[in-house]
């Protein structure tokens, strides 16, 4: 039962990582290098209020980092993104620049030290087999509910087929009349949110630093594109399949090997099936199709 929690932990924070970047990616052709300093920016929003409020200004940063992540999202997709929509590769170079420079800012900003931040609350909860930190299902719980409320807004909503409707066919969505360059802005600013909660739900378990999420980044690649490239459901299901083939290889060797192992892995399947394990929703015609 213990090591199934572990595994929920993971999966649940690498789906919120690489839900934003899925929509990111498969709906404006950014490869978005940068997306992971938006979750070190949100352990760092978290370990600034705990700085200034003490261990139960938790709740504070909970609900802060999402809000700077993003107006940080619109400030660098107003600026910079927005200029290189029609140069999708131009994106590699500035995002990566972009990254770096986050990094250096932080390490200039907080120093190279890493900081400590404090779960809002101690303790184990009794489970089959022994007890687990309680605050470890609580971050299970959370991720649940957001991913579960992302799954719904995208599947159940008009906003949610407006915005597969713009990862199938742009140009078909704003035939359609989608303010499709407002999506994008909202899409964007939504994926650096879901990153920097994701940020202060990983701090208490780790050590807060610039690098914190480079960890991260090359696993949320592979979780988008052997989900199926724009696919919600096919992102979760990605996440569940390397976050589970990495926790339970990690029992067994080193956790570096288990990470080279589990991309190793994702590759070959990517190599059988390329479009994904759930490709994405033709919503366009579906939404053409009820105007």
């Amino acid at each position: 039962m213990i090591g199934l929690l572990n595994i929920s932990t993971y999966v649940c924070l690498l789906a919120m990582i690489a839900l934003g970047l899925a929509v990111v990616f498969g709906m404006m052709d950014i490869v978005n290098l940068a997306h992971a300093e938006w979750v070190t920016i949100g352990a760092y929003a978290l370990a600034v209020a705990q700085a200034v409020g003490g261990k139960d200004a938790f709740w504070l940063g909970l609900l802060a980092a999402p809000l700077v992540g993003a107006l940080l999202g619109w400030c660098l997709e107003r600026f910079i993104i927005r200029r290189l929509y029609d140069r999708p590769l131009d994106t590699l170079l500035a995002t990566y620049a972009v990254s770096l420079i986050v990094q250096k800012a932080l390490e200039l900003i907080f120093g190279t030290q890493p900081m400590l931040v404090y779960a809002p609350f101690d303790g184990a909860v009794p489970v089959p087999g022994g007890s687990y930190p309680a605050y470890r299902l609580f971050v299970i719980g959370v991720a649940l509910s957001v991913t579960a409320a992302c799954w719904l807004l995208s599947a159940r909503t008009r906003f949610g087929t407006q915005l597969r409707a713009v990862i199938q066919h742009p140009a078909m969505a704003e035939a359609a009349g989608i303010d499709t360059r407002r999506l994008n802005r909202i899409a964007f600013c939504g994926g650096a949110a879901l990153a920097s909660l994701a940020g202060v739900l990983v701090a208490p378990m780790v050590s807060v630093e610039s690098h914190l999420g480079v960890a991260y980044l090359a696993k949320a690649f592979f979780v988008i594109v052997l989900g199926g490239i724009g696919s919600i459901a096919g992102s979760i299901l990605g996440s569940a399949v390397i976050g589970a083939a990495e926790t339970l290889l990690g029992y067994r060797v080193d956790p570096s090997l288990a990470s080279a192992i589990v991309l190793i892995l994702a590759i070959v399947m990517i190599r059988f099936r390329p479009q994904g394990l759930i490709p994405g929703f033709s919503a366009a015609h579906q939404l053409l199709g009820k105007g």
